[in-house]
């Protein structure tokens, strides 16, 4: 979601993009709209959701909790309403984002290895 320099920071995202930025699809993002109070987007003139850089970060901590560090739906939501008492949920949700991060640029990597063997091999 980092912007490089000279580019606008993008404060709001359709549901394709925070699809695409989470790696989560549509009907997952919406059960967790019904599960989680927090996750609550707007909705534009035609009635698409429209995602605020916040909710998006909420995602990504909800995502963190519930596939990383193996919560259930309600202990994810205990979780982040310990967040939310404490004033810890932006901390909490950019350290999730930091993760997904890592983990992305392993899986990618892993993925560049991969190819680069493969292209080693001699053609025969």
């Amino acid at each position: 979601m980092a912007a490089s320099r000279g580019e606008p920071i993008q404060e709001f995202y359709s549901i394709g993009e925070v699809c695409s930025l989470t790696e989560l699809k549509p009907h997952v993002l919406r059960y967790w709209e019904s599960q989680f109070k927090l996750l609550n987007p707007a909705k534009n003139r035609s009635g698409n959701r429209v995602y605020s850089r916040r909710e998006v970060e909420l995602i990504l901590l909800v995502k963190h909790l519930l596939y990383t560090e193996k919560y259930t739906i309600d202990g994810a939501r205990q979780k982040l309403d310990e967040h939310r008492k404490g004033g810890t949920v932006r901390p909490a949700a950019r350290a999730a984002l930091e993760v997904q991060a890592i983990e992305r640029l392993e899986r990618e990597l892993a993925e560049l290895h991969a190819l680069l063997e493969d292209s080693s091999l001699p053609s025969r």
